[in-house]
């Protein structure tokens, strides 16, 4: 009898191990498809990683369709790539093209997969890229208000529209935060050739920087600038001109002259005594001598001038003296929402134009 109870023990013993296994088989299925199910619902919502969101491959007979086959119409300027096209896709998409000619490279494509990878509200966005019959083409997202630089100085002409200095604040704070998120990126990646021209604004005035990485392209495809148009530009930091060797602290020396120019109206490349004057500011300094005239009375002379110590701090002609862009990005934030909460109940002498957004004014 006892032998026979032993089987029966033993017996039950086996099927519950038994039992026990398949319950861990079961348990082990579900979580492999709760992780393939979470991790589809993360694809589907856009959150793909940053190597899954290659530039798409672009044929030259699609980009020849939407550009009316890269007519003269369809030019809307030229840069350091080379010419650059508007574009309308088959499925709706505006598009900006930038063309060049030069053979394929592999290490072409690379680079433009790699800058497809950096996304963010405050860079332009590239979409794909093209090589073919001896050219190659970046495809980005079209901005359409135009560039700051041209509604502060003009497109050959005198701008008709003025931006106050709130608004100004507002379209510094999205362009360092744009600048910031480069800084941010492991390795940091550096803009190279920042300036107010390649600062563009959608149609709600949303800053956003265009270029970010072609400078990267061209050195790695060994093609450098004229030395002419290095010497030239008032927005590159002197301390890089001679070794060519930019930094993050040459991109906040170049985003310090930005802010000259957004403060005084005035153009760096024919006024150079800006930089200059900023670079020695105090605070008994009379601001008058370099606001724009254009801005009407509604800001606070020490919004101002904390402006123009932000702008004279990033100017410093020693580089390791030169905030970090993520500090430059805080204190616009800082200064904005001082400014905004101090004139929110100061009487207006202008009249508000809706265009697009409430940023542009007109005098009565």
């Amino acid at each position: 009898m006892s032998d026979i109870l032993a089987v029966a023990l033993a017996g039950a013993a086996g099927g519950v191990a038994i039992l026990g296994a398949v319950t861990v088989l079961v348990v082990l299925c579900l979580r492999h498809r709760r992780r393939t199910s979470d991790s589809s619902e993360s694809n589907s919502s856009g959150q793909a990683l940053p190597d899954m969101q290659g530039a798409r491959c672009m044929t030259l007979q699609e980009l020849r369709s939407a550009t009316n086959n890269f007519s003269c119409s369809n030019l809307i300027g030229s840069g350091m790539f080379g010419e650059v096209f508007n574009g309308l896709l088959q499925d709706g998409t505006i598009i900006a093209v930038k063309k060049r000619h030069s053979p394929p490279s592999q290490e072409f494509i690379h680079e433009v997969n790699h800058l497809s990878s950096i996304r963010h509200r405050n860079l332009v966005k590239l979409l794909g890229y093209c090589q073919d019959n001896d050219m190659q083409m970046l495809v980005y997202e079209y901005v359409p208000n135009g560039s700051v630089s041209t509604h502060l100085h003009g497109n050959g002409r005198s701008p008709t529209v003025r931006l106050e200095f709130k608004q100004r604040l507002s379209i510094a704070h999205g362009t360092a935060k744009g600048l910031s998120h480069l800084h941010s990126l492991t390795p940091p990646a550096v803009h190279k050739n920042f300036k107010t021209i390649n600062v563009l604004v959608d149609e709600d005035f949303t800053p956003k920087v265009a270029d970010a990485g072609i400078q990267r392209i061209l050195d790695r495809l060994g093609r450098s600038e004229p030395s002419s148009r290095i010497c030239n530009n008032p927005f590159l930091d002197p301390r890089a001109k001679e070794p060519m060797i930019f930094s993050m602290q040459s991109d906040v020396y170049s985003f310090g002259v930005f802010l000259v120019e957004l403060i005084s109206g005035r153009r760096a490349l024919s006024d150079k005594s800006i930089v200059e004057w900023v670079q020695n500011f105090q605070e008994s300094s009379d601001i008058s001598a370099i606001t724009d005239s254009r801005m009407i009375n509604v800001f606070t002379s020490q919004g101002m001038k904390e402006l123009l110590r932000l702008a004279s701090w990033c100017v410093n002609p020693m580089g390791e003296h030169r905030p970090p862009m993520n500090l430059v990005e805080a204190e616009i934030h800082r200064i904005r929402e001082q400014e905004i909460r101090l004139t929110t109940f100061m009487p207006e002498a202008t009249a508000t134009v809706t265009l697009g957004s409430q940023l542009f004014t007109a005098s009565r």
